[in-house]
């Protein structure tokens, strides 16, 4: 699709990011071509290097690999079998060292990645490593590829920081061609509505904790992804609408023969896009439009916040800078097509039923929304509105259904659920940050109250445990950002908080620390910086201030004079606990170093850019 089909205001975000990132993206490409292979990597490695690479192989792999004859495929896995969304990936190395003998290649596991569980984690010290796991994923991604013996990647990877840390490591190694191997979600279980109905009943005390474990069993109960369209989910259609998976490869089950089939066709795919076939490595096959295409798809969705953070850390791996305003100007334009929890009350193996990715992808190409013109390793995008299926045991792709099965859920362009997108930008005298407003009731979306000022999500709960907090108010969580403590989810925060919503209080929450993906009813102000432990206006705010947040505006007000707010002295960042144990004494360097969240709260300084926020 030429820009001149495009929505008027998709082209210019697609050109000024283009623009701002002229000399970042130059010399970005600079670095991949100067590794453009003239033919299979291992040749560059000396005798005993190459013994080393091939010393563990099956014999019919050895002797390939030794006499230069297949192109050899690395896998990135970020197996382990005690999360239920990658313990699919346990035989996946077996299934595609024999789809790649079926075409000639070879293909090894060049090395693992960590795959930390945000659900484990939630509300729990281990939750501060969180995000910087996505860092310390992409570091773990360029160790397996550094032994520079491989001709295309395959990525395993599925949940929250996992993808984006592979994706940052597959663009930084862009010379590559990579293919994104996904797992699929489990099959439905408690139905979402029942399960926050059991969660709030239990933040109130009406309700035990076997109640709670019986509920929260039902619905995490077998190998896949989670079915909520958290993070992860998000994870998966931006690897489709970005082109990194093969069409209608996102959210199939684990388990099926279809779900094998395509794991085999990923395979063979990126031996077809290695030298061997038509080179296509990843760094110049994703471009501004890629970029743009998955901040389209986040906002049709109403996917995760945690996605702000991360698609501005994916771009510059690129060599392109994305901004705030840039995912509020896209969200602005783009009509929500999708309710799934916490949107709505479906999962996403309803979505996937209801038309799916397919169903999706066409509809935002017709309305000039998606660049159908984008490659992916799948052929343009274009081509991603077909799903996949088995014709007599073989995999084929057919159309996507031209009519959504279920308009609860899924709906075409012509009819959207709300006329623009999930995202807004938050800015005003606290700083600027983001707020999902796609699962946030109209009556519920402007909230003016009291401040209530916590530093902590413990105090928070011991608040409200005391009863102290069944009335109006605006909490303001701080010292929760990257610098603090790592910027863990606030996910102890959001059954209380939907409680006293439903008891009819008018409740909001600000904060410089960022949500789950599976919240959403709640009006919040999110990623706010700078952050209160870099002196950010946010650790001015003291209790009973009064607070207006907008988010259908995307304002927030402090209604303080403003010289006197000023003149206050922040309050002061006092590490306690957070520092050590549990390993976070192994992360003071990232939150020394890290960005500030409008730069995705990360390590890396890929851009060139000084300073944090």
């Amino acid at each position: 699709m030429s820009m001149s089909e495009m929505n008027p205001a998709i082209a210019e975000i697609t050109a000024r990011i283009e623009a701002r990132s002229r000399e970042s993206r130059a010399e970005y490409l600079k670095m991949v071509r100067s590794r453009r292979p003239d033919g299979y990597a291992r040749r560059k490695l000396t005798e005993g290097n190459l013994a080393h690479v091939s010393a563990g192989c099956a014999v019919i792999d050895k002797v390939q690999i030794l006499g230069d004859g297949w192109p050899n495929i690395g896998i990135v896995t970020a197996y382990n079998d005690m999360l239920s969304a990658h313990a699919p990936f346990e035989n996946y190395p077996q299934l595609i060292r024999e789809a790649a003998r079926e075409v000639n290649a070879t293909a090894q596991v060049a090395g693992g990645v960590p795959a930390m569980c945000d659900g484990v984690t939630q509300g729990q010290d281990g939750m501060e490593l969180s995000l910087f796991s996505r860092d310390v994923i992409a570091m773990a991604s360029a160790v397996a590829l550094s032994h520079d013996a491989f001709d295309a990647a395959l990525h395993m990877g599925v949940c929250d920081k996992i993808v984006p840390g592979l994706v940052i490591a597959a663009l930084r190694f862009g010379w590559l061609p990579s293919v994104f191997v996904p797992a699929g979600p489990m099959p439905s279980g408690l139905p979402n509505p029942e399960k926050v109905r059991v969660r709030q009943e239990f933040a109130m005390g009406k309700v035990g904790r076997d109640e709670l474990l019986k509920a929260e069993a039902e619905s995490y109960h077998s190998p896949g992804t989670c079915t909520f369209y958290g993070t992860a989910n998000s994870n998966q259609m931006l690897m489709e609408v970005m082109g990194f998976h093969l069409p209608g490869a996102a959210f199939v089950n684990p388990g099926t023969d279809l779900r094998a089939a395509l794991t085999k066709a990923a395979a063979q795919r990126a031996v077809a896009l290695s030298i061997n076939g038509i080179y296509t490595p990843a760094g110049e096959m994703i471009d501004a439009s890629s970029v743009v295409n998955a901040i389209v798809g986040l906002m049709a969705t109403g996917g995760s916040t945690n996605h702000a953070l991360h698609i501005p850390a994916m771009a510059a791996a690129a060599g392109f800078e994305v901004t705030l305003e840039d995912l509020a100007d896209v969200s602005a334009v783009t009509p929500l097509l999708c309710r799934i929890y916490p949107n709505g009350s479906a999962d996403v193996n309803h979505f996937h039923a209801a038309g799916g990715m397919g169903f999706l992808i066409r509809e935002l190409i017709a309305a000039g929304l998606l660049d159908g013109a984008a490659q992916g390793v799948g052929g343009p995008l274009r081509l991603y509105s077909q799903e996949p299926w088995l014709n007599d045991g073989r995999l084929e792709w057919r159309e996507a259904p031209d009519r959504s099965r279920d308009m609860d859920i899924l709906r075409p362009v012509s009819d959207p659920f709300q006329a623009d997108g999930g995202l807004r930008m938050i800015d005003g005298p606290l700083g600027r940050g983001v707020s999902k407003v796609s699962a946030v009731k109209p009556e519920h979306r402007v909230v003016q109250a009291p401040a209530r000022v916590f530093d902590s999500q413990a105090a928070f709960k011991q608040a409200f445990d005391n009863g102290e907090l069944e009335r109006d108010f605006i909490t303001v969580l701080r010292f929760q950002g990257p610098a603090a403590n790592g910027m863990p989810e606030l996910h102890s925060v959001t059954p209380p908080l939907g409680a006293l919503q439903d008891q009819g209080f008018k409740v909001a929450l600000v904060t410089d620390g960022r949500m789950s993906g599976a919240s959403g009813k709640i009006p919040s102000a999110i990623h706010i910086g700078p952050e209160a432990a870099r002196g950010g206006p946010i650790a001015r705010v003291q209790d009973g201030d009064i607070l207006r947040l907008d988010t259908n505006t995307g304002e927030l007000e402090v209604q303080v004079n403003v010289a006197e707010f000023v003149a206050r002295e922040p309050a002061p960042f006092r590490p306690n606990d957070n520092q050590s144990g549990l390993g976070r004494e192994l992360f003071a360097a990232f939150r020394s170093n890290a960005s500030g969240s409008d730069a995705g709260g990360s390590l890396f300084n890929l851009l060139g850019k000084a300073g944090v926020q």
